[in-house]
């Protein structure tokens, strides 16, 4: 079968760590596009010349927007992830450059030269999507799908705005233009990575099996786990992972619903909750794939594969 090529948006970002390691696993990886979420565009970028390093492939990397369109950030992520995004484990400089050219003028260029060919896949705030569609509204129609980790379907989110999921709250303007330019996406949202979160146990199994990978996933792990057990969090959370695995095999899908989705922009409480017409009361046309199960086994089978773990 051939190898899916995908072109990456991330903010790494503990899971965006394990993700990208799912991609290197199983697909090719065109390239990282770089935006702040998480952390700061500093660490992130820098995050990501680590992982290409770790994985020892020519990836270009691209840096791009360090602040949302509009308002400055409420929040970050550094409170689970550590401050530098990597669990402040310290690693030394990488030796990956960064590409002499902006996240968002690179997804237009891969795009026209691959037309058709790349899954976009959106990890992080969707900061240099929503620019890059600015620029250049044709982009939704070059790409083969968009897979979009974004969003709290019920209500459920990760935020200090209880609805609101992180991704879409650190930058509602760029969601609200990436879910109004593409007719057609699959949404992975928070609640659906809550119900595939990982057994504890099993994990560290997986990680103990694995090879250089797994060590390294496993140091910058640590300090997101101990966030989730203090706060009651059940399980290895994987949300990026979650949705590299849909993107890498859309059959591992079990149950999935076409939805209308927008974005909350104003609400004093609500800005930037996942607004999704569950009964087709607005007579807008269903644009997102809401994906509300995939087979868990599968998808356990895929991240130990990336950790060096597969059975």
């Amino acid at each position: 079968m051939t190898r899916p090529q995908l072109l990456i948006d991330t903010d790494p970002g503990v899971d965006d760590a394990l993700a990208i390691l799912i991609a290197h696993a199983h697909a090719d990886i065109a390239a990282l596009s770089i935006a702040a979420g998480n952390v700061g565009l500093d660490h992130t970028v820098r995050n990501a010349r680590t992982l290409v390093d770790l994985l020892d492939r020519d990836i270009p990397v691209f840096a791009g927007c360090a602040t949302p369109l509009v308002r400055e950030p409420e929040e970050d992520a550094a409170f689970v992830h550590g401050a530098d995004g990597f669990g402040d484990i310290g690693f030394a400089e990488p030796a990956a450059v960064v590409a002499d050219e902006a996240a968002a003028l690179a997804l237009l260029r891969l795009t026209r030269e691959r037309p058709g060919q790349l899954t976009l896949v959106a990890l992080a705030p969707l900061t240099n999507l929503a620019l890059a569609l600015r620029l250049d509204p044709g982009l939704p129609q070059r790409v083969a799908r968009l897979v979009v980790m974004a969003g709290a379907v019920t209500g459920h989110g990760n935020t200090g705005r209880i609805p609101a999921e992180f991704n879409i709250g650190f930058d509602p303007e760029a969601a609200h233009v990436v879910f109004q330019a593409f007719p057609e996406f699959d949404l992975i949202d928070w609640e659906a990575t809550l119900r595939h979160a990982f057994d504890d146990d099993a994990f560290d199994r997986w990680l103990a099996a694995g090879d250089h990978r797994a060590d390294f996933f496993g140091r910058i792990v640590a300090t997101a786990r101990s966030y989730n057990v203090s706060h009651r969090r059940r399980g290895v959370i994987a949300a990026d992972a979650l949705a590299m695995a849909v993107a890498v095999d859309p059959s591992i899908v079990t149950r999935s619903e076409r939805r209308a989705v927008a974005v909350e922009l104003d609400g004093r409480l609500t800005r930037g909750a996942t607004v999704v017409d569950w009964d087709g009361r607005l007579g807008r046309t269903p644009q997102a794939h809401i994906v509300l199960e995939v087979d868990h086994a599968r998808f356990e089978a895929m991240v130990r594969r990336a950790l060096g773990a597969a059975e």
